[in-house]
């Protein structure tokens, strides 16, 4: 777990939750750019990921496992009296979900961006083999094909990405199964979870995550400060994709909005 501490008097603080395969050297922009706007950064890399992965061939965590490092997460957060933000992205954005359905009062909003909620790239994945998963042994491995080809078409975007630390999409069966269930029961609720301050980001050109599905489940959540753009130039990883410096503006007006409705001058 790391902090990066604002440039200045701190306005908030921000817990960025990364998606799968990634870690906390992806985000270097992000953080850099929060920073130098007044915000106190708070990431850390998902259990299994980052320098772990260099022992690992392959993801086998329990979605527990990430719950509980998200809790550690927050509440480093909230040691500083500020409102705090979540910020998650793909699987961390639906992770950030299913942490605020029982959690929403330590977080002043939240942002999620390209939401694992239903995945394109894999849904024709074992197709004919679902049905019989079950008795597929649960620490087998497959491959879900995410190449980082995948997640933008910016050239030095892409550069970012490419570092030291391993980087694939190799699962269990276990792992794949208990993220699609995840996937499964939070679109499949028939009444909202959410009622604090929502911004939704999605990409016109994501081939990983179908918007739609996203944007559906927005608009049935119980909050009354709603937000949701779609960015028609952006792949997936909208933080290292084309449209990066408009969409930073756009979260930025969303978390100064939220602050002064809690009554704080910035």
């Amino acid at each position: 777990m790391w902090k990066w501490e604002a440039e200045g008097q701190a306005k908030a603080v921000v817990v960025i939750i990364h998606s799968a395969f990634e870690h906390h050297e992806w985000y270097a922009w992000l953080i850099e750019k929060l920073r130098t706007e007044g915000y106190t950064v708070i990431m850390g890399d998902l259990p299994g990921h980052g320098k772990n992965l260099k022992y690992a061939k392959l993801h086998d965590e329990d979605i527990a496992e990430y719950l509980e490092f998200i809790k550690k997460l927050m509440q480093n957060a909230l040691v500083y009296q500020l409102p705090v933000f979540m910020l998650g992205h793909g699987l961390g954005a639906t992770l950030a979900i299913q942490f605020l359905k029982k959690n929403t009062m330590e977080c002043a909003g939240v942002i999620l961006t390209s939401p694992w909620m239903n995945l394109k790239k894999t849904a024709n994945l074992l197709t004919n083999a679902m049905t019989s998963l079950g008795t597929i042994p649960s620490g087998k491995k497959i491959s879900l094909k995410i190449d980082k080809k995948l997640l933008t078409s910016n050239n030095e975007g892409y550069q970012e990405m490419s570092d030291h630390i391993p980087y694939h999409s190799n699962v269990t069966v276990r792992w794949y199964k208990d993220v699609m269930n995840l996937m499964k029961n939070i679109t499949s609720e028939k009444e909202g979870v959410l009622s604090l301050p929502i911004l939704l980001i999605s990409a016109k050109q994501d081939q990983i995550t179908d918007p739609a599905v996203a944007r559906n489940w927005l608009f049935h959540q119980n909050s009354t400060e709603i937000q949701y753009k779609e960015w028609q130039a952006s792949c997936h990883n909208v933080y290292h994709d084309n449209e990066r410096e408009e969409i930073f503006m756009y979260e930025k007006d969303f978390i100064n909005n939220v602050i002064r409705s809690l009554g704080y001058i910035i």
